[in-house]
């Protein structure tokens, strides 16, 4: 029975001490986890990474033998958050980076793999095919794809006309149309009234067709021409017309000098990629090697299919090797650039001779890669996310993307249209038909006064009248004729 006590004793003691000795190894594993950690952090903190980068203006450039540039300022935000001192070299071949057809990559993506570089700090776009190979960090910029084009110098050739740019083509097609139905009215009018013209076998009708076009155009320039209308039929027409240019040359006005307000910016004659596949004047092209050239090569829309084909085609001819190659190709041929619109926005701030197509396809973002699944990718995103939330990242884009010309005709001025002046010519319709109605009252009334006298039906009278008026001008004309030598 002692025995059997004893034993039970040291077997509840054994339990007793398992049970305990956990919780104390656990106390024992974290100091050393806590140690390691700092330990890490200390050893990253004193390592040094070598970094690869491309020159591209404004990312990294070189002034002074000395690297700077947006990429630059970032790497060194970024390297007082993770930890590390870092030594910058530029790409030796040049090259972003693409895989040939035995799987070699080239360019900064090459650098990473090869471990020649712990990390690539450039524009570099992040797409799957790159993502395969290296570990991207969270974007630091969102782009697109886009057209660069030079502005349209045959309409800055036509620098003479431009007073004819507050009012747009339709608008300006309205005004002839209604300024020749406003004439042909009042020569009608004057033709009708009786007031304006009492005998047309013996009197001279004051409102030919001539002088209805020179009334009209003295009335449009605010210039009082004669003949003056005397009759309330032609004194309508004559109110309405003059209200109608009062308004018309109040709207030009004030739209041309928001013209020049605003810097005469231009639109692009080439909008979407439909539109730059259509035309045959305008080569395109885009970086050699590219992501740009991949997207396209990928993609299976058709137009986007036809462009590659088109690329692919002329490589040797629209390829180009850098992005500063192809503005100057854009600036000096007639050619068009497609690529990152970020980098694009740039180009248009520098030369106020280039334009960006409004159209973006694409949309992808810059990251920094390192070799793949490496430790510095999470704390780096992490430290992109923090410079992106506290705003230093869109103080960084402002500081480098600044320009004389980014401000320049930027009010959003549009031509006027037609529709923005359907009041005034509704107006100018309304009294033209009021007018009309009117002379042929005055007719009528004066074929019932002679139909009375003479004993004659008010119809025949009134046909008599208006056949009298638009034969006298005819025959008279031809009696004139034959009396000249």
């Amino acid at each position: 029975m002692t025995k059997a006590f004893r034993l039970l004793i040291c077997v509840t003691a054994l339990l007793l001490l398992k049970e305990s000795s956990p919780a104390g190894a656990e106390e024992n594993q974290v100091i050393p986890d806590k140690a390691n950690k700092n330990a890490r952090t200390k050893r990253q903190s004193q390592q040094t990474l070598a970094v690869t980068t491309i020159l591209e203006r404004p990312f990294t450039m070189n002034k002074d033998s000395k690297l700077e540039g947006y990429c630059i300022d970032l790497l060194s935000e970024l390297s007082k958050k993770v930890g590390f001192q870092y030594e910058v070299n530029v790409v030796k071949d040049g090259k972003y980076g693409m895989m040939d057809s035995d799987g070699n990559w080239s360019g900064m993506v090459g650098e990473v793999i090869r471990k020649e570089a712990d990390m690539a700090v450039a524009p570099l776009t992040i797409t799957s095919v790159r993502e395969q190979t290296i570990s991207f960090t969270k974007p630091f910029i969102q782009t697109g794809i886009s057209i660069l084009l030079k502005r349209d110098t045959t309409a800055e050739g036509l620098f003479l006309f431009r007073f004819l740019n507050p009012f747009s083509r339709e608008t300006w097609l309205g005004i002839l149309i209604a300024y020749l139905v406003t004439c042909v009215c009042l020569f009608l009018v004057g033709r009708l009234s009786p007031i304006e013209w009492k005998e047309p076998q013996s009197e001279e009708n004051k409102f030919t067709f001539l002088n209805s076009l020179w009334f009209g155009a003295g009335a449009l320039t605010l210039q009082g021409a004669e003949p003056h209308p005397k009759a309330l039929s032609a004194r309508i027409i004559a109110t309405v017309w003059w209200i109608f240019t009062i308004f018309l040359l109040a709207a030009y006005i004030a739209s041309f000098a928001a013209f020049l307000n605003s810097g005469s910016q231009q639109t692009p004659t080439i909008q979407t990629f439909e539109d730059l596949v259509k035309q045959k004047s305008i080569a395109f092209g885009t970086i050699q090697g590219s992501s740009t050239f991949n997207f396209f090569k990928n993609s299976k829309s058709p137009t986007f299919q036809m462009i590659y084909e088109y690329m692919e085609k002329k490589k040797d001819l629209v390829l180009v090797k850098t992005f500063e190659e192809g503005v100057q190709r854009v600036k000096e041929s007639s050619y068009a650039l497609l690529g990152e619109s970020v980098m694009q926005d740039l180009a248009v701030a520098k030369h106020c001779d280039l334009i960006r197509a409004p159209e973006i396809v694409g949309r992808r973002g810059y990251g920094i890669a390192t070799m793949l699944d490496s430790p510095l990718v999470r704390n780096l995103s992490i430290a992109v996310l923090e410079l992106s939330e506290s705003g230093h990242l869109d103080y960084l884009y402002k500081k480098w993307w600044q320009s004389s010309c980014s401000d320049k005709g930027n009010t959003g001025w549009i031509p006027l249209q037609a529709q923005t002046l359907g009041g005034i010519f509704l107006l100018l319709a309304a009294g033209l038909v009021l007018g009309v109605i009117v002379s042929l009252i005055e007719l009528v009334s004066k074929a019932k006064n002679s139909a009375d006298q003479q004993n004659k039906s008010c119809c025949s009278t009134f046909s008599e009248e208006l056949g009298r008026r638009f034969k006298g001008a005819s025959e008279s004309q031809e009696e004139s004729e034959k009396v000249q030598p």
